[in-house]
């Protein structure tokens, strides 16, 4: 249940970016603008999820997931009247940001289930709901071509159906404990965790990678390669579907390989194919095969750096420090967009921005293994 909202609200979450071509056009936006447009979600989702697993914590996710699906119905209709006027779609896009604030729900649902040795596989399956963006890419421009409206009215049903569901379906655990401290207290005791801080870096390269992939990369196949938005729209969705096979992957091994080592791996892995794609290859076949190699990358990383999390983490903390990190892998995907944006204005090549991506990569390799191969996971 925890896997098939993540995957609704993603979806939900993700609705404007496979349309970005469209709106560019009907609005005359500009590539920063149209930027700025799909980063909008991705940037309220992040921070949304700080409180969100705070309160998590403290309610538990059987009222949290069926609540925030419920709420997400509210944009997702908003984008009906809305999608005549850039200014109201930024608004709009503000109030969709919600719907990726239930990562941070289902973290600490699944992980209280599950005992240390087997959560890394667990929360990977969990983590494949960020195939939504995949669903996203792949249906919404098709079923727009059925009607314009259309993509918002099967979302906000689906919505309306799961939350229902979820709230008779999920169920927390017996032995859950329920913090009794204020929500700034909560936040502020993960806030000095220096753990926290290192985990929220190596997620913002990986989950962040594959956000800022999941938003841009219509754009980016489009402009460059000049494909048609429904052939943008499906490499996408193959992209991000790659992502979510490798999630439980990079899971799985981080219960049988300490998972700092196999965040090391994924991340140098990506850090060499953004290089390759920086040099401008043909998208047939070496630019397709450089691309689902980076996404099996940051998908395993993505895995690995939330096996870490469930190891270091006391249980009692897991959805304020789940929220924090979650949040700065969202952020990790927000700036991205902007710079390929801005990058490709001013230059005319996206270079610079792959160029970048391998930097960050190459220094998550190097601190993860070279500090946190040294953390031990607690009892």
């Amino acid at each position: 249940m925890a896997t098939i909202g993540f995957t609704l609200t993603f979806w939900a979450w993700n609705l404007i970016s496979p349309l970005g071509g469209a709106f560019k056009d009907r609005l005359d936006l500009s590539s920063f603008q149209q930027s700025l447009l799909v980063a909008v979600p991705v940037l309220v989702g992040s921070l949304g999820r700080i409180p969100a697993g705070a309160l998590t914590d403290k309610y538990g996710a059987k009222r949290m997931f069926p609540l925030v699906s419920a709420l997400t119905i509210v944009p997702v209709l908003l984008l009906i009247p809305a999608k005549d006027s850039y200014g109201a779609m930024l608004a709009v896009g503000f109030l969709l940001g919600l719907g990726g604030t239930t990562f941070a729900i289902g973290i600490p649902l699944v992980n209280s289930w599950f005992p240390p040795s087997e959560r890394g596989l667990a929360l990977g399956i969990f983590g494949m709901g960020m195939g939504g963006v995949a669903l996203s890419g792949y249906f919404t421009p098709r079923i727009a071509d059925h009607g314009d409206n259309l993509p918002f009215l099967v979302v906000a049903v689906a919505l309306a159906v799961y939350a229902a569901l979820a709230a008779v379906l999920i169920t927390d655990h017996p032995d859950r404990k329920v913090p009794t401290t204020s929500l700034g207290h909560r936040l502020g005791q993960a806030g000095r965790l220096r753990v926290t801080w290192e985990l929220s870096a190596l997620y913002a390269i990986g989950f962040g990678g594959i956000v800022a992939f999941g938003v841009y990369l219509p754009t980016y196949l489009k402009t460059w390669y000049e494909l048609s938005p429904t052939d943008a729209g499906t490499k996408a969705a193959g992209f991000a579907l790659v992502t979510v096979v490798f999630r439980p992957f990079g899971g799985w091994l981080s219960d049988r390989v300490h998972p700092a080592v196999v965040t090391a791996g994924a991340l140098g892995f990506v850090a060499l194919l953004a290089i390759v794609q920086a040099f401008d290859p043909d998208l047939d076949p070496v630019g397709t095969i450089a691309l689902l190699c980076m996404a099996a990358g940051l998908g395993t990383a993505s895995g690995s750096v939330f096996a870490l999390v469930s190891q270091v983490t006391p249980q009692p903390q897991v959805g304020s420090v789940t929220g924090i990190v979650g949040a700065m892998g969202g952020l990790g995907g927000f700036v991205p967009p902007l710079v390929m944006g801005a990058i490709y204005s001013a230059k005319d090549s996206y270079s610079i921005g792959f160029m970048l991506l391998s930097d960050l990569a190459l220094a998550g390799c190097v601190y993860a293994y070279g500090r946190m191969r040294t953390l031990r996971p607690n009892a």
